[in-house]
């Protein structure tokens, strides 16, 4: 071979030569199929990534249509955070309503006009959470079914004050404690016999029904085991069906019968009466028979899979709230955010 043809060919291995023309069909070969496989990639680059099988040791694997709400006794409200700051830690942290609670002072009470209860359903609008209902502790100085007429009296004035606030921020749903036989972390409340507090509790509250239904308020009897009245769901369901209205309906809390029963016992049994639904975590591996034995969410013993199963099967889409007393000292975000997280695990939203 001459120089000239050494010159003419192009070396592509250590023992073979080609021509400039072989040379040149091979890399526009090379070159189309790296061509084709960069479309290839980002053609798998726009294709949704493939659907992973949930994880039920992390959440849920199935989404419920639940919503997802925190009552304001878990923020360090009025001391520390404003109404405005607590709203819009609550939207922040991912929940779609927050449950407000009616007291004797602060923003929610006898002394707001109706101007400045308006406002806070503005102040909920502008921040774009919705109030998913109204709460209240007066029930237990003022028990409806006290043995003393005068707080017995009171209490049932409350009661359509709270009723009329809910109806003037145009939130549905009112928590009501119907009556107590015993309130063991009050010392000024004489124990009420059965049959008396039952009769006492239903004069209280169909004093209340003709109002509910003109406002377009749902008064929602709350369970309690702690104080000794209706604490079973057949005898919920003959109280509430008493009074003959769809405006007296239940607020299912799962913490205050978790004692010696079961929330997923009562769900089935309460059926389409459950208009709101606290979830309080409670644990049966030990209680002080207070307030202090209710726990953050997943800290106890709650069958909560079973808890939505059960919720599911009588169609339940309202809101579930978290409802604690103890707000923490410090850093008190970190429960707002650990309860929306956990909520999100409950509800398969992860």
């Amino acid at each position: 071979m001459t120089d000239t043809d050494v010159q003419n060919c192009v070396p592509l291995a250590q023992n073979r030569a080609v021509s400039r023309r072989d040379a040149l069909l091979t890399g526009l070969a090379i070159s189309g199929a790296a061509a084709a496989a960069s479309n290839a990639g980002q053609a798998a680059a726009q294709s949704p990534p493939p659907q992973q099988k949930k994880d039920d040791r992390k959440a849920s694997p199935k989404r419920y249509s639940a919503k997802k709400s925190i009552n304001l006794w878990a923020f360090p409200y009025p001391e520390r955070m404003s109404l405005r700051e607590c709203m819009q830690l609550a939207k922040d942290a991912g929940f779609d309503g927050i449950e407000l609670n009616y007291d004797l002072e602060n923003d929610l009470s006898p002394a707001a006009s109706q101007k400045e209860l308006v406002a806070i359903r503005q102040l909920a609008d502008e921040i774009g959470i919705e109030i998913s209902g109204l709460c209240s502790f007066l029930f237990w100085p003022y028990p409806l079914s006290s043995l003393d007429a005068a707080k017995r009296n009171r209490g049932i004035e409350l009661a359509g004050l709270m009723a009329d606030a809910a109806a003037t921020m145009r939130v549905e749903n009112l928590l009501v404690v119907p009556g107590a036989v015993y309130i063991p972390w009050r010392d000024d409340h004489q124990p009420v016999p059965n049959d008396t507090c039952e009769k006492l509790a239903r004069e209280a509250v169909g004093q209340l029904v003709k109002g509910a239904e003109k406002k377009g308020v749902s008064l929602n009897m709350e369970n309690i085991f702690f104080n000794g009245f209706l604490m079973t769901p057949m005898e919920m369901n003959d109280f509430v069906d008493s009074f003959g209205s769809e405006n007296v309906q239940v607020h299912f809390d799962t913490g205050n019968i978790s004692m010696f029963q079961f929330a997923e016992h009562w769900v089935p049994i309460l059926g389409e009466r459950t208009k709101n639904v606290h979830f309080k975590e409670y644990t049966k591996k030990g209680t002080d028979y207070s307030l202090e034995t209710f726990r953050p969410l997943l800290d106890g013993t709650t069958n909560w899979p079973e808890v939505m199963n059960q919720l599911e099967l009588i169609n339940y889409q309202g809101f579930v709230t978290f409802e604690y007393f103890h707000p923490y000292p410090h850093y008190p975000e970190a429960l707002v955010y650990q309860t929306s997280d956990s909520l999100d695990r409950i509800l398969g939203r992860m």
